[in-house]
This record gives C-alpha cells, sequence and structure tokens, in this order.
C-alpha cells in the first residue's frame, strides 16, 4: 500500500466527458511528498465490476471513485481530504452528498435527512446546501449512514458488492453499508462553497427498483 498516493478510479462511456473530468483532475494541488494516478475503465459490465478492478489495479491508500461528469472545483480538494483522514483513522469513507439516515426504501432522496453541498447541472447551475446544515469550520465533517456516488473517496479498501449489483444503481448505499459493518465511520465534509459540478443530465432508470429490491432484501431484510 502506498501511503503517499491518491488513486482517481472512471467508469466511463464518454470520451468528452471524460477528458473534462480529467482536465480538472489535473488542475488540483497535490500535497507536498504525494503523486497521483488516474485509472480509467471504458465499457464496464457494471459499476461495481469497474470500481473492483479499478481498486485491485491501484496500490495508493487514497482512492477517489467518481462519475465521468463529476468535475472538482475544489482547487486543494486532495489536501482537504487528506487533513481529514490523517486526523480520523476511524473514518473510512467520504463523500460530498450524504444521508443521515437511510429511508427504509433504501432511497436516498426519500426523507429530509440530507447533508452536504453540490452544484448540480441540468438545465442550469444551482448550489444545493440540501436539507440538514453542516457546522461550519475547515477539516470538519458530519458522520452519514450512506455517501452519494456521484464521488466516494476511501483510505481503506472493501469489496464492492459485485456478486450483487449488476447495473449502475445501489452500489454506493451498498458500500456505505459495507463500510459501516467492517466498523468505519462514513462522513460528509463541511464545504464552504460545493466542491464538485455534476453535470448528470437526464438519469437512467430502467433498472434502479430491480437493484432497490436486491439492496432492501440484503440490507433491511435478515
Amino acid at each position: 500500500m502506498n501511503e503517499k498516493q491518491f488513486c482517481f478510479i472512471i467508469c466511463y462511456n464518454n470520451d468528452v466527458f471524460l477528458e473534462e473530468c480529467m482536465l480538472y483532475i489535473n488542475q488540483l494541488y497535490i500535497p507536498d511528498e504525494y503523486l497521483i494516478d488516474i485509472i480509467t475503465i471504458a465499457e464496464a459490465d457494471s459499476i461495481t465490476e469497474g470500481y473492483q478492478a479499478g481498486m485491485e489495479a491501484s496500490s495508493a491508500k487514497y482512492k477517489i471513485y467518481l462519475h465521468q461528469d463529476v468535475f472538482i472545483l475544489n482547487h486543494f480538494f486532495l489536501q482537504d481530504i487528506l487533513n481529514i483522514f490523517l486526523h480520523n483513522k476511524n473514518l473510512g469513507l467520504l463523500g460530498v452528498v450524504g444521508t443521515k439516515k437511510l429511508s427504509k426504501t433504501g432511497i436516498m432522496w426519500d426523507c429530509k435527512n440530507r447533508i452536504g453541498a453540490l452544484r448540480s447541472c441540468t438545465l442550469d447551475t444551482v448550489d444545493d446546501f440540501f436539507d440538514i446544515p453542516m457546522k461550519c469550520g475547515k477539516g470538519s465533517w458530519e458522520d452519514v449512514e450512506a455517501v452519494d456516488g456521484l464521488i466516494m473517496i476511501t483510505q481503506y479498501d472493501i469489496n464492492w458488492r459485485t456478486d450483487l449489483f449488476h447495473g449502475w444503481d445501489f452500489y454506493d448505499v451498498s458500500q456505505s453499508f459495507e463500510f459501516k459493518k467492517a466498523g468505519y465511520h462514513i462522513g460528509v465534509p463541511y464545504q464552504k462553497t460545493p466542491w464538485v459540478l455534476h453535470d448528470c443530465g437526464f438519469l437512467n432508470l430502467s433498472n434502479y427498483y430491480h437493484e432497490r429490491d436486491i439492496f432492501v432484501k440484503e440490507y433491511f431484510i435478515k
């Protein structure tokens, strides 16, 4: 394990989005004595398989799993997440948006427990700070039950549930619960302004509820 390395892992199917995503990555400030690597995975069969392959291919301690249409706006993103992880050894997973308590439906957006910040880009661009205000303070973060998969940052490796999720949904809440089962905290950092922009466009929900049923059966019905 290389304790001085960050690795970005991106599953993609659009070269234009990937190029822009990497443009933002290449403009980030890199902390002294640290290195970055980027692993791109084209046309993965599922996001869990792609992320698992990327995880196994990298020896970096800090891994950043992100969508091809996520653009990191915070120039000091790497330094900020490093400062949080170095001072919180029990924190396994960070995201920029999460939920303090996941609804029993398994759907993160079903109740007013969301926390974090995000600049989203659909018909226009807005700054969204969600339902629960965060305590101010550089380096502070809040415990959550699950984070949104637009960007997921880890300092420990836990296998993705490739046995359960074969599409593009519910891998994020599943992985959050896997970190929780392993004894780690999941967190959302304080952001004075959103750290990332998500140019998500229109969502494809064709398999969403099928994957939701798998998640609920695995984690809520035992």
